[in-house]
């Protein structure tokens, strides 16, 4: 059975109760699912939800919905909101763990586009069935837009030199396989960083405009604290800053009053506001774990309460 990364630590932190009900956010191979159905009792339940059509139809998940206490959804994590209130579960849920980013089967997946080591059709979405492909949006995107993507996303110092490359190429003809692409990036970019693939962070700036991933992390975060019971547990594991700055501000900002200064009582409004209460510091692969799975090392899980 394949397991997560940081997989003991979330199941740990979520505290399951056998009778308790609980959302998987992020099906991808069902490890963090059914890791969470073995802890629960018979009247237990589980909700686990999926934008990629090939995780539901996966091996994994139709044995796993043979189970009665489990139930799969093909929709984005952002429908969370939607898909609890069709299940009457609002203010009932016990517990809800989200492990974002990319995963093993899609980077493998030439088909799917989203490996610069394997050449296929210059895809990236992680629902294939709705959206523009990154093949369509990099033949519409602007000059500024594609600059801003690459430097807010990616982090890349080329950013200017790339989508220039990228406008002048699409003229003559149109990106529309990963090698075209990486073929470009390595010829745009001139000093090429160690130990990094020239084209690691276009590919991840492009995957999460595509994918709108961001602004799914901010939707699913808000949602998650209102359908959470009182007491219930979130567990949230980032693989990059730009989702770990985004998960670290909100379970700050809601588990702060609207006034911060430490000189001055609390008002009844201030802790009205208080919709979270931060569950320690962020937890980090273990060095066993880093030794069998280097993958792990960028991995940071963070808990919080609703209060």
């Amino acid at each position: 059975m394949h397991l997560p990364v940081l997989f003991n630590e979330a199941l740990h932190e979520i505290a399951i109760k056998p009778a308790g009900i609980y959302i998987d956010c992020t099906f991808g191979r069902g490890g963090h699912s059914r890791g969470i159905l073995e802890k629960l009792g018979t009247k237990g339940q589980l909700l686990a939800l999926d934008r990629d059509l090939d995780a539901i139809q996966s091996e994994v998940g139709q044995e796993l919905i043979k189970d009665p206490r489990f139930q799969l959804e093909h929709c984005c994590f952002s429908q969370l909101q939607q898909v609890v209130e069709k299940r009457d579960w609002q203010g009932k849920v016990d517990g809800i763990l989200m492990d974002f980013g990319v995963s093993s089967p899609q980077l493998d997946n030439a088909q799917r586009g989203f490996s610069f080591m394997r050449d296929g059709p210059l895809d990236m979405r992680m629902d294939c069935s709705s959206g523009l492909s990154a093949a369509e949006w990099l033949a519409s995107v602007s000059e500024e837009d594609l600059v801003r993507v690459l430097f807010d996303y990616g982090e890349e110092r080329f950013a200017r030199r790339i989508a220039r490359a990228v406008v002048t190429q699409r003229v003559e003809k149109p990106l529309v396989t990963t090698q075209q692409f990486v073929d470009l990036l390595i010829e745009a970019i001139p000093f090429k960083e160690k130990h990094k693939h020239p084209a690691t962070r276009s590919f991840q700036a492009v995957r999460i405009a595509v994918n709108r991933e961001l602004e799914e992390i901010t939707t699913v975060l808000d949602q998650a604290v209102n359908v959470l019971s009182s007491g219930g547990l979130m567990a949230v594991i980032s693989f990059h800053s730009l989702e770990d700055r985004i998960v670290k501000r909100f379970i700050r900002d809601e588990s702060r009053g609207k006034y911060t200064s430490s000189k001055l009582p609390q008002q009844p409004e201030e802790l009205a506001a208080i919709r979270l209460i931060k569950r320690g510091k962020a937890i980090k692969a273990s060095q066993q774990e880093l030794a069998e799975n280097p993958r792990a090392r960028s991995a940071v899980l963070r808990i919080a309460q609703r209060r």
